[in-house]
């Protein structure tokens, strides 16, 4: 599946339940994040690996929440160990190089860099090394960042996917600009997806039909479960509406066919031919 999102030739979803850190820093809970994204039908589970005090300042508003919400590297290995074992893609965001050979050690088959990171020369740097393909997010980069970003990458004949992202939490459908990913597209020959931040699926699904084939969106446990990204996370249900949603577009979007068609069989019996 990773193989076949990072092949433009090949018509293809990837629908990623973005846990993060809504696990709270609870391990037992973020085994139930990976069952539910599975029976979702989510193609893979991303969380974020780091150490709180090499992402932020312990003097930063959001230090304690981030320091709570820490999983350790061993518990981390139990994590991929558990998405292995239910056949459900696991990966992460690292926010440091230690994190970044920590989960190349556990053979992670791909990475993320957020929006945050994008202009990250030391980080970039040590994801490359992996070889591993790589997608990244692009909230507030300019385009001339977005190319250098790019250009790293495929110099090393690296494999990278864009997503289209507004770093607004939550964001509202109106400011998504979804304008960008038909740009993007044309600029960079590369999968291109949405990292969506709307508390809804309908511009995940928009952004289908325009073409991204790489759809993240956060995800928590649903009513009563009180985390971090709550407001922007999707819960089990309204996942699996949206990856269904996402099939049936592919049914009726169909494949190029001109002369009879399906469903046509009557109408053909009516066609006239020239007097």
């Amino acid at each position: 599946m990773v193989k076949k999102i990072f092949n433009r030739k090949i018509k293809s979803k990837f629908l990623i339940a973005e846990a993060g850190i809504n696990h709270n820093g609870n391990l037992k809970e973020a085994f139930l994040l990976v069952d539910k994204a599975k029976e979702s039908l989510a193609d893979a589970i991303k969380f974020q690996t780091y150490k709180a005090e090499k992402r932020v300042k312990k003097s930063s508003p959001i230090f304690s929440i981030l320091k709570k919400c820490e999983l350790s590297n061993e518990e981390f290995f139990k994590l991929k160990k558990y998405c292995d074992k239910k056949k459900i893609t696991f990966f992460s965001t690292p926010f440091d190089c230690e994190s970044v050979n920590f989960l190349n050690k556990i053979n992670v088959k791909l990475f993320k860099i957020s929006s945050f990171d994008i202009a990250n020369i030391d980080l970039i740097s040590e994801i490359k090394k992996t070889k591993k393909p790589t997608i990244v997010s692009t909230g507030m980069a300019s385009i001339g960042e977005i190319q250098s970003t790019f250009k790293k990458f495929k110099n090393k004949n690296i494999p990278l996917a864009l997503l289209h992202c507004i770093s607004s939490y939550p964001n509202l459908e109106e400011n998504s600009y979804l304008a960008n990913i038909t740009d993007l597209q044309k600029k960079f020959n590369c999968p291109i997806g949405l990292s969506d931040h709307t508390p809804n699926i309908k511009t995940s699904i928009y952004s289908y039909i325009l073409g991204a084939n790489i759809i993240e969106k956060h995800f928590y446990l649903g009513k009563g479960h009180n985390c971090v990204d709550k407001s922007v996370s999707l819960d089990p249900k309204k996942m699996k509406q949206l990856k269904t949603e996402l099939i049936n577009i592919d049914k009726i979007l169909g494949d190029i066919k001109y002369g009879f068609k399906k469903g046509e069989e009557f109408a053909k019996t009516l066609r006239r031919k020239k007097m």
